[in-house]
């Protein structure tokens, strides 16, 4: 399966990504099929190739959660962001307890 997603490039902490286009199972500094946009996080400056991300995604590549949401901003696709970080059942629950407490204090 395709996918789109972010390699890494750069100098050592001076990150820059690369959007591109690669099989899933391959190591994500490996060889990709195309590179279809970067963006720079230190200065959020972000370019992409709209009309190349539109064809891959109409063959049916599947972007990551953190190209979906950058397509979401550049309004290359519609639809919701999704959530990026994932919470351990355990800390939901404690998210969840810390909210039913500050409602109760508050009423």
């Amino acid at each position: 399966m395709l996918s789109i997603r972010l390699t890494r490039v750069g100098k050592k902490k001076q990150p820059m990504y690369r959007v591109v286009i690669m099989d899933k199972q391959k190591d994500p500094w490996g060889k990709s099929l195309e590179i279809l946009g970067n963006r720079n996080p230190r200065t959020k400056e972000t370019t992409l190739n709209a009309e190349r991300i539109q064809y891959w995604i109409s063959k049916g590549a599947q972007p990551s959660e953190s190209v979906w949401n950058l397509l979401v901003d550049q309004k290359i696709v519609d639809g919701k962001k999704r959530n990026v970080t994932h919470l351990t059942a355990a800390r939901q629950k404690t998210i969840a307890a810390e909210k039913a407490k500050a409602t109760e204090t508050a009423a």
